[in-house]
């Protein structure tokens, strides 16, 4: 059963390519392509020691800092890059893993995040700024103590080739709070 439905996936693939018009086939090649997107996103490739600052209320403590480690690699041909997160926060383990990507289709960068903090997946797009060297990616969280969506702000800027900072913010009322801050230096 495993054998017919693997054959007759392929065959409706097979079909499907043969049934394009050149023009088609250019833009799915096109798009199957890395661009100057995914290269950026490949220069933060490696192996980093990361400095992590989190504020449980930014308005009115201090941030609890903690060390961690990330991997990151492009995966997929180049497409996507895989960064995988551990450390230790509020003194228990974390383990955290995001895939992000840009869509030559869409014209934007897409990412998930998910950690062992919880069981939710988080969904963001956004733009990347040439003059600032940054990526801002913006989208909606679950709250786990109230089950509301919260929007969320992710900003990662370069500051050099071996390093480069990570913030998010919850977005209220407008006003970006910035909850975490994780400073990122590539292990020698």
């Amino acid at each position: 059963m495993k054998k017919l439905i693997i054959t007759n996936m392929c065959l409706l693939v097979g079909i499907t390519a043969f049934s394009q018009t050149p023009e088609e086939m250019k833009a799915w090649q096109e798009n199957m392509t890395p661009g100057e997107q995914h290269k950026w996103l490949a220069s933060m490739n490696g192996q980093w020691d990361a400095t992590v600052k989190m504020w449980m209320d930014p308005t009115s403590q201090e941030p609890n800092i903690s060390k961690a480690s990330t991997t990151n690699e492009m995966i997929m041909g180049g497409l996507y890059q895989r960064s995988s997160h551990s450390g230790n926060m509020m003194g228990q383990p974390f383990m955290g893993e995001s895939i992000t990507g840009y869509d030559k289709a869409q014209k934007k960068f897409l990412a998930t995040w998910i950690d062992n903090f919880g069981s939710s997946i988080m969904f963001m797009e956004g733009e990347y700024n040439t003059k600032a060297d940054n990526l801002t990616l913006e989208g909606k969280m679950i709250d786990p103590a109230t089950g509301k969506e919260m929007h969320v702000k992710e900003v990662i800027t370069k500051t050099s080739e071996d390093s480069h900072k990570f913030e998010m913010f919850i977005v209220e009322n407008g006003k970006d709070l910035k909850n975490m801050e994780i400073t990122y230096t590539r292990k020698k």
